[in-house]
């Protein structure tokens, strides 16, 4: 096999630069690889769709090799693997690495006014890839940002003395991320950004208090009910941005054919891993049953008074740092409300 622009084809039979650099644009066998962290689960449910769907409709002749567990890369380095050509395709969340890219983050933000259903998470986010200053962030790392992998709610599972109240969230460390990260220090908690394969064992030894995370997927496929006490259900506080990205050469050097593949099994990957969701939360919603944890509940009083201390303060300062950033904040920010609330319309 032979790299050309980030891609790998086969190349028998041709002589010199110039056929070489022909045969890409009828060129069959390509072979990607694709970073992903953690086991097979719901999550990848999307990866793992699009690589048997552009398998079987080109015949064998594309594949996309799927590579679990930080084998080829660093949940964090995902991106920077991408840019370089490392591999071709990768999952990425923008809260792992904010600084790398600001305006991503703008969809980590607490409490948007997105109605209920992954669909309308997925609608926005999609949406919001296709903004000019969101491509332009993704050029800098050579990449396109394809699809988003969007992820459920999120929800907190802890240890110790379970936060029965707001005010019981004050000095506790948790792992949370993004806006959701701001909004938990609005109530007195120490956020910090630990890559989900590394959630289990901050809990098991007391380096966080409580881990958000998306549920009940994440709960169950990192087994983090295992060494929790308790969890929290319907605070649904918003959750994070997630997606998969290709590097921009490796896209630009694939037969057009092999491109409206992906593009056309972009639906049936999310709808595998929506399923696989619903799937999980049935299997894992009784492990919890079984494992004894103490499930919280707030009233929709404190749910309330949570959004108040943690949506507009967290949106207004987020907008204030793109600002800083030389990003207009201001108009992304306006942009992701409006276009949230469109999904409610």
């Amino acid at each position: 096999m032979v790299l050309f622009n980030g891609v790998r084809l086969a190349a028998f039979g041709l002589a010199g630069g110039m056929a070489f650099a022909a045969s890409t644009a009828t060129a069959q066998d390509v072979q990607w690889e694709l970073s992903v962290w953690g086991p097979p689960r719901a999550y990848t449910k999307s990866v793992e769709t699009l690589a048997s769907e552009v398998e079987e409709k080109s015949g064998g002749k594309f594949k996309i090799r799927v590579h679990y567990a930080e084998a080829i890369s660093p949940a964090k380095e995902n991106l920077d693997g991408v840019k370089l050509g490392a591999f071709e395709a990768a999952s990425f969340c923008a809260s792992y690495h904010p600084g790398k890219n600001p305006a991503m983050t703008g969809l980590d933000l607490p409490f948007l006014p997105v109605a209920k259903g992954l669909d309308n998470v997925y609608k926005l986010q999609d949406t919001y890839y296709q903004h000019p200053i969101v491509q332009k962030e993704m050029q800098r790392w050579n990449a396109i940002a394809f699809m988003p992998t969007p992820l459920p709610q999120y929800e907190f599972m802890g240890t110790g003395k379970a936060p029965e109240t707001l005010e019981d969230w004050k000095s506790m460390r948790v792992r949370a991320l993004g806006g959701l990260g701001e909004a938990m220090r609005e109530l007195g908690a120490v956020p910090t950004s630990v890559p989900a394969p590394e959630i289990y064992t901050s809990l098991e030894r007391g380096m966080i208090n409580a881990a958000a995370a998306a549920y009940t997927y994440m709960h169950g496929s990192y087994r983090l009910y295992e060494v929790s006490k308790w969890y929290t259900d319907g605070l649904s506080p918003g959750t994070i941005n997630c997606g998969l990205i290709f590097n921009r050469d490796a896209w630009q050097a694939l037969p057009e054919n092999y491109r409206q593949m992906l593009s056309e099994a972009k639906p049936k990957a999310y709808e595998a891993m929506k399923a696989a969701y619903l799937e999980a939360d049935a299997k894992n919603e009784p492990l919890f049953e079984e494992k004894g944890l103490k499930r919280l509940t707030y009233t929709a009083e404190q749910r309330a008074e949570f959004e108040k201390l943690a949506a507009k303060p967290v949106w207004e300062r987020w907008a204030a740092e793109m600002k800083s950033k030389n990003l207009p904040g201001q108009e992304l920010l306006d942009f992701i409300l409006a276009e949230a609330r469109k999904t409610g319309s």
